[in-house]
């Protein structure tokens, strides 16, 4: 004999007054997935044909600088880490006459200035240390940024995080891509060094999609997604968009909303920087406090994005993932069969495997690929988590607790 519901009807999908299956419920979520699924093939399959398509920036070997170059750097306790950047930029294949170095101190609480300040004594380029404890009302990353800007000489202001590496051919390709190309925003590629553990390995693979799609999108012209360690955009249109303003109020995304700003005036000025020679390293979380605070502040900006076709990757991306993560007790309740179950899954491993090994394969990563595996397994929960956390807009950041207002 079969079940009886006690229920009058089967209402929603979340909650069922009895364990007993119900189909309509069933139905409504194989339509849910379907058409989730459907719109998150759409949207990577496309960057990744936009990716492909995209050409490699190669620079000539005869090739002769002119553009007037500021590196701007702004740190908070870097100590460990900020010489070895110092050396990277000293290292440039760049004439040191064409590029200066700003590096603006967010009132670090470590020997991060004296190491600078040490450096610069010995250091053949020219070096300068702006420290924001001695300019009234200025902090964050966002006034660090933004003062560097006011004090910036060069042109074209290019951009990294004091724990990153970057190539000897780093300033190179920026300065032939801006040359060439005359883009009014420039995002770069950033990976991972030192990766060794599994959940390392683990974060590269994750992050690369993240890349991919920032590169893809931009090659579409619908940019939604850069990383603040590694573009460059000329001095006066960061003037004359207005910089910062009216995101102010938002701890991060100095990279993003300018990246929204500058391309809502002058749509097509955004571009990748398709190259390894510019690719810049940075370390993983060790922790996975840390890797999911980082999350939730990289979160916390999707609800100030104004430009619907961003919101709408956002969403997307975020829609599939709590679907799936919602489908594991429908799964466990008996309302959803195992076939359909397992094919959502496979579609959705099958979608982000096709993307990911060109992303990896350009990164030189190419053998992380199967690290995928491990990553499918907690990605659904980390999205929704990350997601919902990132609504909130509370998080630790550099030692600072900060809550977006």
């Amino acid at each position: 004999m079969a079940a009886k519901h006690s229920g009058a009807k089967c209402g929603g999908f979340i909650l069922c007054a009895a364990p007993a299956p119900c189909p309509e419920r069933s139905t409504r979520m194989i339509w849910l997935l379907s058409l989730s699924l459907l719109a998150y093939a759409w949207v990577v399959l496309r960057r990744l044909v936009a990716w492909v398509r995209m050409a490699a920036t190669a620079v000539p070997e005869n090739y002769t600088p002119v553009t007037a170059i500021s590196v701007i750097v702004p740190v908070r306790n870097e100590a460990a880490n900020i010489v070895a950047l110092l050396q990277d930029l000293e290292a440039q294949t760049y004439s040191k006459e064409l590029y200066e170095v700003l590096v603006i101190d967010d009132h670090s609480t470590d020997e991060t200035l004296q190491l600078i300040h040490q450096y610069k004594l010995g250091s053949t380029m020219s070096l300068n240390v702006l420290e924001l404890d001695r300019v009234a009302g200025i902090s964050m990353k966002k006034g660090a940024v933004k003062y560097g800007v006011e004090q910036a000489g060069g042109e074209l202001l290019v951009l990294t995080d004091g724990d990153c590496r970057v190539g000897p051919e780093w300033l190179k390709q920026y300065a032939y891509t801006y040359e060439t190309k005359q883009p009014y925003f420039i995002s770069g590629p950033v990976s991972f060094q030192h990766t060794h553990t599994m959940f390392d390995k683990m974060q590269l693979v994750e992050f690369a999609s993240l890349i991919g799609i920032g590169g893809g999108s931009l090659a579409l012209n619908r940019p939604n997604m850069c990383n603040g360690a590694n573009l460059a955009y000329p001095k006066f249109i960061f003037e004359q968009v207005g910089g910062f303003a009216g995101n102010d109020g938002i701890a991060s995304g100095d990279d993003e909303f300018l990246l929204h700003k500058i391309h809502q005036q002058y749509p097509g000025k955004a571009i990748f920087l398709k190259n390894t020679k510019a690719i810049v390293y940075t370390d993983v979380r060790k922790t996975l406090i840390s890797f999911l605070s980082q999350r939730v502040r990289w979160a916390s900006k999707w609800r100030a994005y104004q430009s619907i076709n961003v919101q709408l990757v956002a969403l997307t991306v975020f829609v599939v993932n709590f679907l799936l993560f919602l489908s594991i007790p429908l799964l466990l309740f008996g309302h959803l069969p195992l076939l359909v179950f397992a094919a959502a899954y496979f579609i959705k491993f099958v979608i982000d495997f096709l993307f990911l090994e060109r992303i990896l394969g350009f990164l030189n990563k190419r053998g992380y690929i199967w690290h995928m595996l491990p990553l499918q397994l907690v990605y659904v929960p980390y999205v929704v988590l990350t997601g919902i956390g990132g609504l909130f807009g509370r998080y630790r950041w550099k030692g600072r607790s900060i809550r977006n207002s």
